[in-house]
């Protein structure tokens, strides 16, 4: 051992860690090994997911540095397109991993930055050394959910995407015969009114323009169909599922102004699976939080954070338009109208968004306890 790495283990005398940072890519990982801030890192590189020459450069590292085999590792990476598998191997192999939000970590603001794999494993090797001396806010770790939870989230993101890619089907016929002077609607009958439809002299439509339209179409009716096996399949785990988050969509459901794909999509996206302490972290969860900006005699709020999950956020103010319909005696809505009610149209917009983060509170209090929202109503059994 040479004396630059003895004069760092006695930084480290008493928390003989290994610390880890890896840089993700699709065909090669960068590794950062280091055991206190005094010691220049050691980078390697191996091929992407080759989990035999991780094990081999984590045991080589611990014998560079001079710890024992069995001395305890400290792993980072940033959140991604590789997911959570990595972290759920290294849990299983006794590392202790975090996954962190890349959006949190700080960079310099001065002139152009500088941006390398190298420069990126360095700094998130100096970064997990704070977090473990206890700089808690030094970046913001991403909660992984267990397998189960992160399956339950397959059905209504695919859903979603199915029913936006329909919509871009729909609207791309819709464009093909707008063009032509031609405005219908999109039903399965298509194919059969293409042969009736006429030009404004009276021709036929092309025939070029009719093949691709049918090919539209027909990817129109295949997207259409998987639509419908999901919402049935949906629709079979809600009649016969003894699953507790299956059990949570009932019971929100049960409150008028809630379907079942705000329900749906609230449980399994959100509150199934995150275990919050209080009101703020769900505030902050789903970005309903505000931004304030104070500088000296400059104050001023920029509205919401929008940092939280969008999926959430998108269906809370959609359902705090409905629960005003739906819900007019409850206490929240009486709240809205009494402060926003008589307001210009930015400023019932702007209540909306509180109405929003308010409603998601009650709802995850009524998940939580079963207190029903003051004043709401339920559905007829």
């Amino acid at each position: 051992m040479n004396t630059e790495t003895t004069l760092t283990n006695q930084y480290n005398r008493f928390e003989p860690y290994l610390f880890l940072a890896f840089e993700l890519s699709q065909n090669l990982w960068k590794l950062g090994f280091t055991i206190g801030v005094a010691q220049r890192p050691r980078i390697r590189n191996i091929s992407a997911r080759d989990l035999l020459a991780l094990q081999h450069e984590i045991q080589a590292a611990k014998k560079r540095f001079g710890l024992p085999a069995n001395a305890p590792v400290l792993s980072c990476y940033e959140a991604g397109r590789d997911g959570f598998w990595i972290h759920r191997y290294l849990g299983e192999n006794g590392i202790q991993n975090l996954v962190v939000d890349s959006a949190s970590i700080e960079v310099s603001r001065r002139a152009r930055r500088r941006k390398t794999d190298k420069l990126d494993v360095n700094k998130l090797l100096a970064m997990l050394i704070r977090f473990h001396s206890g700089e808690q806010k030094v970046w913001r770790v991403v909660r992984v959910p267990t397998k189960e939870a992160e399956d339950s989230r397959q059905l209504h993101r695919e859903l979603m995407i199915l029913k936006s890619e329909r919509t871009r089907h729909t609207n791309r016929i819709k464009g093909l015969l707008t063009s032509q002077g031609i405005s219908i609607s999109v039903k399965l009958d298509l194919p059969d009114r293409l042969e009736t439809l006429r030009l404004w002299d009276g021709s036929r439509l092309s025939e070029a323009l009719v093949m691709r339209l049918q090919r539209e179409y027909q990817r129109w009716v295949l997207v259409d169909q998987q639509i419908d096996q999901l919402t049935a399949h949906r629709k079979e785990l809600l009649k016969t599922s003894q699953q507790p988050n299956v059990e949570q969509v009932r019971q929100l459901m049960r409150l008028k102004g809630i379907g079942v794909n705000s329900a749906w999509l609230f449980v399994m996206e959100f509150f199934s699976w995150r275990d919050f302490r209080n009101r703020r972290e769900v505030g902050a969860c789903a970005g309903l939080t505000n931004a304030p900006y104070q500088s000296g005699d400059t104050s001023r709020d920029q509205g919401i954070e929008k940092a939280g999950n969008r999926f959430i956020r998108a269906i809370a103010i959609e359902i705090a338009w409905s629960w005003l319909r739906y819900q007019p005696i409850s206490k929240l809505s009486q709240w809205y109208q009494q402060r926003f009610g008589h307001g210009s149209k930015r400023q019932r917009k702007i209540g909306i968004v509180a109405l929003a983060r308010k409603l998601l509170i009650a709802l995850w209090r009524y998940l939580e306890t079963g207190t029903v929202p003051e004043g709401a109503l339920l559905k007829a059994a």
